[in-house]
C-alpha cells in the first residue's frame, strides 16, 4: 500500500499521547488559521521554533526553519516569509535549548521481516555524515529492545512505548532525529514519519486530513477539493501526480483505490498516472458532482494525446451508486463536445446499492455520447478495468 507522509504536528501528538509526555506546539496554516491564533498561542518568556510541516527532509539545510524566535511579531514574520516560498502548512514549537552532542538518531521502518530500527549515538542536521555508524537491527525479542536501548542511552521502557506505537498507529516509517537525551530525558525535536493510506479506515489518531506532500503549490482543483471535503461527513480527496497524464482515475474507496493505482503502476504505466484520491463515505449527489467537474478539468488541461478516465470501485456497503452515479453523468455532460473532440473513452467498474439502476444509467448516458469504453458491475474483477482502459490508450 501506498506510504504517505504524516504532518509533523500530528505524528508528534500521537507519539506524545502514547508515552503520556505533554506537548505544547500547534499547527498554523495560512488559508484557514487567523493570525491571533499565534498571538493567542505564545509566551513571552519562551523562544520558539517556526517549521515548514509538509513532509520535507533537510529543512534546517534549505532554510525552512526558524530559530529563536522571541514575540508573536517574530515568529508571524518567519512564517510570512517562508509562506512567500509556496509553503502553507507550519509547525510552531517551543525551543529545547541543548547541546550538539545530547542529539541522537532513532528511527523505525516496517519491511517484509517485520520492524527493522535503525540507531546511532549521533544525530542531528549533519546525520549522513555518520551514516556509517547507524546501526541497524531487526526486533524479534524483547531482549532486542534492551540492548538496543542501553547502547543510545534509553530506558527499555520509552523504546518499546515508541515501538507501540509505531504497530497501533500503522506507521510504516518513524524517524526521530534529533532525539535529544538530557539527564536521560529524551526529547523528540523532529520527527519525519510515514504511514500505510489504506490503513486510515482502521485508526482513530489520523486521518487523509493528516497528510502532507513536499509538493508547494496545489491545483486550483485540489484546493476546491479540499474545500468541499472539510465541509462534508463524506472522504473526498484528489492529488494531482502528473497533469499531463493520460490515466485519470474517479475512484470510490480507499482499498480499491490503492488497488487500481498499484494495477497502473505494475502494468508499466505509473508515469501516465495523472492523479491520486478518492471519493467515499457515502457523498450526495452534489458532492459527487463537485468532485468529477474538478477531476475532469484536470482531464482537459492535460496535453496527452490519448487519455481514459476510470470511473472505479468495490462493492459499496452503503454508498449509493445510482445517487453517486447521477453526480457524476451531471459533471460529464457539461463537458460532453469537449471530451468527444479529445477521444476520451470511460470505463467503469462499480458495485453496492442500486448497482442495477446507477450501472444502467451510466451505459446508457455514455453510449449516447459516443464516450462508452466499458461499464462493469462486480461480477468483473476490479483490477481488470485498468488492463481495459490501458488496451485502448495503445490502439
Amino acid at each position: 500500500m501506498p506510504r504517505v507522509k504524516l504532518s509533523e504536528f500530528r505524528a508528534k501528538t500521537i507519539v506524545n499521547n502514547h508515552l503520556k509526555t505533554p506537548y505544547s506546539g500547534f499547527p498554523f496554516t495560512i488559508d484557514h488559521d487567523p493570525i491571533s491564533k499565534i498571538e493567542d498561542s505564545v509566551k513571552t518568556d519562551k523562544k520558539y521554533v517556526v517549521k515548514v510541516d509538509q513532509g520535507i527532509k533537510k529543512r534546517f539545510k534549505q532554510g525552512l526553519i526558524k530559530l529563536d524566535l522571541e514575540k508573536a511579531n517574530d515568529i508571524i514574520d518567519a512564517v510570512s516569509e517562508l509562506s512567500k516560498k509556496g509553503y502553507s502548512h507550519f509547525l510552531i514549537e517551543e525551543m529545547i535549548a541543548h547541546e550538539d552532542s545530547e542529539e541522537h538518531y532513532l528511527a523505525l521502518e516496517r519491511a517484509g521481516e517485520g520492524t527493522v530500527l535503525y540507531y546511532s549515538s549521533k544525530g542531528g542536521v549533519d546525520v549522513e555524515a555518520y551514516e556509517h555508524e547507524v546501526k541497524k537491527h531487526l526486533i524479534t525479542d524483547p531482549k532486542d529492545i534492551e540492548e538496543v536501548a542501553s547502547k543510545i542511552e534509553l530506558s527499555p521502557d520509552f523504546l518499546t512505548k515508541i515501538i507501540e506505537v509505531f504497530e497501533i498507529n500503522y506507521f510504516s516509517f518513524l524517524e526521530i532525529n534529533p532525539l535529544v537525551i538530557s539527564f536521560k530525558t529524551p526529547f523528540m525535536l523532529d520527527i519525519a514519519s510515514e504511514v500505510d493510506s489504506a490503513a486510515e479506515f482502521f485508526v482513530d489518531n489520523w486521518s487523509s486530513h493528516d497528510i502532507r506532500s513536499a509538493k508547494l503549490d496545489k491545483t486550483e482543483e485540489e484546493k476546491n477539493i479540499a474545500k468541499v471535503a472539510e465541509k462534508s461527513s463524506s472522504s473526498l480527496t484528489l492529488t494531482v501526480l502528473n497533469p499531463n497524464g493520460s490515466i485519470f482515475m474517479l475512484l470510490s474507496g480507499g482499498g480499491v483505490s490503492v488497488m487500481l493505482a498499484d494495477e497502473v503502476q505494475s502494468l508499466g504505466y505509473g508515469g501516465e498516472l495523472a492523479n491520486y484520491g478518492e471519493y467515499s463515505g457515502n457523498p450526495t449527489e452534489e458532492e459527487t458532482f463537485l468532485y468529477a467537474k474538478n477531476l475532469l478539468s484536470l482531464l482537459l488541461k492535460s496535453q496527452a494525446k490519448k487519455k481514459v478516465l476510470i470511473i472505479g470501485g468495490g462493492v459499496a456497503n452503503f454508498t449509493d451508486i445510482r445517487t453517486t452515479f447521477l453526480g457524476v453523468i451531471r459533471a460529464i455532460s457539461d463537458v460532453v463536445p469537449d471530451l468527444q473532440e479529445q477521444g476520451v473513452k470511460v470505463f467503469v467498474r462499480r458495485g453496492g446499492p442500486h448497482q442495477k439502476e446507477g450501472l444502467e444509467i451510466m451505459r446508457k448516458f455514455l453510449d449516447e455520447n459516443k464516450l462508452l469504453g466499458a461499464v462493469h458491475g462486480p461480477e468483473f474483477v476490479v483490477s481488470d478495468i485498468v488492463g481495459e482502459a490501458i488496451i485502448s490508450l495503445s490502439s
